[in-house]
């Protein structure tokens, strides 16, 4: 059964089984704030920073964020640009990745190492 979603929430049809999706999505959203996270963007650009938040568009803020700018030697990614508290729109997100001295408490997550 699809559940129908309005301007105001869920419909009753098959809300159970939504909010139980969602509950376990939401747990493993809070695990991973304030973690180390290093995200891809489409433009080349790589952003590490903890992970503060998101929003249903897929947009994250990243605190203590520092930029690395895509280099053409595989081997260095050069000096890192300092900008502090970044929000990174979702539709230039190519992959989120958490960083793997904090990965031991985010297990099952998904992410490829």
């Amino acid at each position: 059964m699809a559940t129908m979603i309005e301007e105001n929430g869920p419909s009753t049809h098959g809300q159970s089984e939504l909010s139980s999706s969602s509950s376990r999505v939401r747990q493993k959203l809070e695990s991973l704030l304030n973690k180390n996270m290093r995200i891809r963007m489409t433009d080349g650009r790589t952003l590490v920073g903890l992970f503060l938040c998101t929003d249903r568009d897929c947009n994250v803020i990243l605190g203590s964020a520092q930029e690395f700018l895509k280099s053409s030697d595989s081997f260095s990614q050069g000096e890192p640009r300092v900008l502090g508290l970044a929000m990174i729109p979702g539709h230039h997100v190519v992959s989120i990745e958490v960083e793997s001295d904090t990965l031991a408490d985010t297990q099952g997550f998904g992410g490829s190492h």
